[in-house]
């Protein structure tokens, strides 16, 4: 059966401790599956969750995603699983590389192979997190260890991907492949066949989940500038734009007004009636992403917070009417049935 869990993201990087406590109510309130949040530089994620955690607020988190140079490979197993124990609820990370000049200025020059380093990164995380003993001696990292045992509620651990070398490094090595400001026919011929390619003969392809950006039509509301607002530095990354390009869109790193005016007009960025979004989210669905999670992070810079809780309220009550017939009210487990019409705050690595 079609996947048809939706998400969505804190829309920014948090200052106040307790603005994700809204967010975190609010998952429960609309039936979304998870709530995730970016890598933070402000107060980091991980911390960031724990303290929702400890204000009584327990939901499926993720982070999308999580910078490698920030940390050891033990050290993410150990972040994830002490999340998943606090929260006793799934939790889902995906690392990236970041970008080059990010990297350089944390740890002196950009990685030399980020496809490689990150399938390394992930498949050691992967197991820490499952309670494996590891004895890797690889290109990149060398671990020999095991965290100390402990019972948790499902850990997953995977990699942004952009292109399709570091989709096969995911698809071998972890549990989740996330995709960002990606155009579904990219996810469909081109990451989703590198991923299965990856796996192929060592597992199962990981499940796929992608990031959307969104943002209900209102009076007054510029689409256009809703997508610089969300993704201009995404914009200028020329990782991105050459992504972008394959996929078919006209954009250049040295001309982001112009990019964001495409990511509209090819519908990357997924601007109309909470109903309109509705119907895009199920065209991932339809080609076999698992979990699509909205990103109103561009309705949070322009407009605050409580902008974004109203889109979301409207998004979500409009996934509902789409539920089939025999469903019953009430339901919050942050999916949708299958339609029998369904195919009509970080940079990547």
């Amino acid at each position: 059966m079609t996947s048809t869990r939706v998400s969505f993201m804190f829309p920014q990087q948090p200052t106040d401790p307790d603005a994700i406590l809204e967010f975190g109510s609010l998952v429960q309130e609309i039936g979304a599956q998870r709530l995730w949040l970016g890598q933070s530089l402000r107060i980091e994620s991980h911390p960031a969750i724990a303290y929702m955690a400890g204000a009584g607020c327990k939901i499926s988190v993720g982070m999308s995603v999580g910078l490698t140079v920030l940390r050891n490979p033990y050290d993410a197993a150990l972040q994830a699983r002490s999340l998943a124990r606090l929260l006793d609820r799934p939790v889902a990370v995906g690392y990236g590389a970041a970008f080059p000049s990010f990297v350089t200025s944390v740890r002196g020059e950009p990685y030399a192979k980020p496809a490689a380093m990150v399938g390394e990164y992930i498949s050691i995380a992967r197991r820490l997190a499952n309670n494996e003993a590891v004895a890797h001696n690889g290109e990149h990292f060398t671990v020999n260890a095991q965290l100390p045992p402990m019972e948790t509620p499902k850990v997953e651990i995977g990699a942004g991907v952009l292109r399709p070398v570091m989709a096969r490094a995911t698809g071998r090595h972890g549990d989740l492949a996330m995709t960002w400001l990606t155009p579904l026919n990219y996810i469909e011929n081109v990451v989703m066949p590198a991923v299965a390619e990856g796996a192929r003969g060592v597992q199962t392809p990981p499940r796929i989940v992608s990031m959307i950006h969104a943002g209900v039509e209102r009076p007054k509301r510029n689409p256009m500038l809703l997508a610089q607002y969300g993704s201009m530095a995404h914009l200028q990354a020329p990782h991105y734009t050459d992504m972008l390009r394959k996929a078919g869109l006209d954009v250049d790193a040295s001309d982001p007004i112009s990019g964001a005016r495409e990511l509209v007009q090819a519908g990357v960025y997924v601007y109309g009636s909470p109903s309109h979004i509705a119907g895009e989210i199920s065209k991932y669905h339809a080609i076999g992403v698992d979990e699509v999670v909205i990103n109103p992070c561009s309705v949070g810079n322009m407009y605050g917070m409580q902008a974004v809780i109203e889109d979301l309220r409207e998004i979500f009550a409009a996934l509902a009417e789409l539920r089939t017939p025999h469903a019953q009210k009430g339901d919050s487990d942050g999916s949708l049935p299958e339609l029998a019409d369904a195919a009509a705050a970080v940079p990547l690595g």
